[in-house]
């Protein structure tokens, strides 16, 4: 990501969230600018024929204890980053974004995998983030959260961002309650975890 793609960013953000756009909870320019500056391998970008088609922004932090309970905004700093930790050994997925009309191609995965090659080549213990349980707000009448993860675990219910993480080989630990303002999510997420399998302790 350069700073020359923000303003496309922006404008898929409006697109690959609608419901979070329609309650500001997306990066503004002046939030993917501090990103860039901050952390600049650490934020990615999807591109077709010249079209920017997805994108995703990271960051390093430390959780104590590793499990913590906390909020997006908490983990992102106030959505600047302002909590980036270069000595941290954690890689947080702030966000990953794919243009509808470009969903189901591959292209989270591929940043996915650009994040999983950062997490290696910086010896990071973990990438851990916030999953949205998107389908969440048809169930939440009859179900708790928990119940949810579980039912789309055992394929009962379809879950195409909670798939999409369990299929790229993260694991659930637990809900985030009041992670983040989402309508369709009723404010819960799930706290994903993949671990570095090429992670190499310092003595």
């Amino acid at each position: 990501m350069t700073p020359a793609d923000i303003p496309e960013i922006v404008e898929l953000q409006k697109v690959a969230f609608p419901y979070m756009a329609a309650e500001g909870v997306i990066w503004k320019p002046e939030h993917l600018e501090a990103h860039i500056k901050i952390f600049p391998e650490g934020q990615f970008c999807a591109e077709y024929k010249g079209v920017i088609i997805g994108s995703c922004s990271s960051l390093i932090i430390t959780l104590t204890p590793e499990y913590k309970e906390h909020t997006w905004k908490e983990a992102c700093g106030d959505s600047f980053f302002k909590n980036h930790d270069p000595n941290g050994d954690t890689l947080y997925a702030a966000d990953v974004s794919v243009h509808p009309d470009y969903r189901r191609l591959g292209v989270a995965s591929r940043l996915y995998d650009a994040r999983k090659s950062l997490a290696i080549a910086k010896n990071l213990r973990r990438i851990i983030g916030g999953g949205r349980l998107f389908n969440y707000w048809d169930y939440a009448k009859t179900i708790t959260p928990y119940d949810y993860v579980m039912k789309v675990k055992k394929g009962e219910i379809q879950d195409p961002v909670l798939m999409f993480q369990l299929n790229n080989g993260f694991n659930f630990i637990k809900i985030l309650p009041n992670y983040l303002k989402d309508a369709r999510s009723l404010n819960n997420a799930t706290f994903i975890e993949l671990k570095n399998p090429q992670y190499r302790r310092n003595s």
